[in-house]
C-alpha cells in the first residue's frame, strides 16, 4: 500500500479555504532545490524511503514549481514486495494551484500511469488520461500540491480543532481532504527532537482504518513548516514515515532542538 494512497483516504468535501482569520502566504516558505528525505517503517520494520524534491521549471511559458515525490521499498521489504512510486505536480508559485499532475506507480506486478491537466480558465475541469474530461470543483488540487499548500498557511494563528478542507483529484477520481489542527507537540524520532504543529487528517473508516483519527502529521514549528513525521494506525499494522535529512531549506531548521 503506497504512502500517497494512504494520504488520499479522507472523506468530507470542501474547496481549499483556510479557516476564517488564517492567512495564506502568497510568498512560499520553501525554495527551489529543497529536498527532504524520509525513512519508512512498517510495524517496527524499516521498509522504505520517501524523498520530496522541489524544482524550478516552466509550464506553457510560465515559471512553476515542479514537485517530485518518490516512494520506494528497501532491504527485505523490496525483495518481498517491490514498490517504486513517483508523483509529480506542477503548481503555481503564488496560488499553489496545480496545472499538471503525473502518477507513475509500480507495486509488485501492478502498474499504473496517469497524466492529469488542470484547466483553470472558464469552467473548471481536468483532462485525465484514463477518463478524459472530468468536471471538478473550482480550486481542486492534487495530493502533492496539498502538501505544499498546508505549509503556506499561517499555522500559528490556527485554533485548536480548526479544520482545513481541500478538494483533490487523485488517481481517477475526487478525494476530498479534511485535516484538523490539534495544537503544538514536541516529538522525538531517530534524527532528533522537534517542536511541531500536530494535525489529524480525517480518515475513512472501513477501508484501511478503524477510526477517523488513525492518521497524524507533524509539521515543524518554525518558518519552514516541513513534514517531520507521518503516522498511520492501520487495520493490518502501524506505518510511520520520519524525516532523516533536509537540503536547501529556505530558513534554518530552528524546530529541531537536539
Amino acid at each position: 500500500m503506497s504512502l500517497m494512497f494512504l494520504l488520499a483516504l479522507p472523506v468530507t468535501s470542501f474547496s481549499p479555504q483556510p479557516p476564517q482569520g488564517v492567512r495564506y502566504n502568497e510568498t512560499p516558505v520553501f525554495n527551489f532545490g529543497e529536498k527532504l528525505t524520509y525513512r519508512i517503517h512498517y510495524s517496527g520494520m524499516t521498509g522504505g524511503e520517501l524523498t520530496t524534491v522541489l524544482n524550478r521549471t516552466r509550464h506553457h511559458g510560465q515559471e512553476v514549481f515542479h514537485a517530485v515525490l518518490t516512494g520506494r521499498t528497501t532491504g527485505v521489504a523490496n525483495r518481498i514486495f517491490r514498490v517504486f512510486d513517483v508523483y509529480e505536480s506542477y503548481f503555481d508559485p503564488t496560488t499553489n494551484l496545480p496545472y499538471r499532475a503525473i502518477s507513475t506507480i509500480q507495486e509488485g506486478n501492478y502498474r499504473f500511469f496517469n497524466d492529469v491537466t488542470y484547466h483553470r480558465e472558464g469552467s473548471y475541469f481536468v483532462t485525465c488520461r484514463h477518463k478524459g474530461r472530468v468536471e471538478v470543483p473550482k480550486n481542486t488540487m492534487d495530493m502533492a500540491a496539498v502538501l505544499y499548500y498546508v505549509r503556506r498557511l499561517d499555522i500559528g494563528s490556527l485554533r485548536l480543532n480548526d479544520t482545513i478542507a481541500i478538494d483533490t483529484y487523485f488517481g481517477r477520481r475526487m478525494f476530498p481532504f479534511k485535516i484538523v489542527y490539534k495544537g503544538r507537540e514536541t516529538i522525538a524520532i531517530n534524527s532528533g527532537t522537534y517542536r511541531c504543529f500536530k494535525f489529524m487528517p480525517v480518515t475513512e473508516v472501513g477501508r484501511a482504518f478503524k477510526n477517523e483519527d488513525d492518521m497524524t502529521v507533524w509539521l515543524s514549528d518554525d518558518q519552514n513548516r516541513i513534514p517531520v513525521s507521518i503516522r498511520f494506525n492501520l487495520r493490518v499494522g502501524s506505518f510511520r514515515c520520519d524525516i532523516t535529512t533536509t537540503e536547501n531549506l529556505k530558513f534554518p531548521l530552528s524546530a529541531k532542538t537536539r
